[in-house]
């Protein structure tokens, strides 16, 4: 098979492909840091991680969607990534809502994070399996 092309058999999320959730997430990341900051009234670069960590993403699942045969080596990239979101926001605990807006986005990254690396598991899962079925 040169090329894995979409299928209907593809994991999907609320009839989202995980690339196009990948994307989906970094957008969601990047106008969240942007929406923070401005509210926020901070020039503070920390108020921007969330925009450091999405920007990567949406490259991801841009190309992934683009070029299928990189989908799998950008995919665990992309989970490495949401797994930083994750660990990121493990922070909020340490400091909880010291500063109301900061605690915000931590507590987001947390929680997306988590979801988001749950997903991406869910999908290679998936893809497991499916690969297992056509073997047999």
């Amino acid at each position: 098979m040169a090329e894995n092309s979409h299928s209907t058999e593809d994991f999907r999320v609320l009839s989202l492909s995980i690339e196009f959730l990948t994307t989906l997430y970094g957008l969601f990341m990047i106008v969240w840091a942007f929406s923070i900051s401005f509210i926020a009234e901070t020039s503070s670069l920390t108020s921007m991680i969330p925009a450091f960590i999405g920007l990567p993403l949406v490259f991801i699942g841009i190309i992934s969607t683009i070029k299928p045969t990189f989908r799998k080596a950008l995919m665990h990239i992309a989970v490495l990534i949401g797994a930083l979101a994750f660990l990121g926001g493990l922070d909020f605990f340490r400091s909880m809502f010291s500063n109301y807006y900061a605690g915000l986005s931590k507590l987001m990254l947390l929680i997306t994070g988590f979801v988001y690396v749950y997903f991406c598991v869910q999908s290679f899962i998936f893809v497991r399996r499916q690969k297992k079925l056509k073997s047999d």
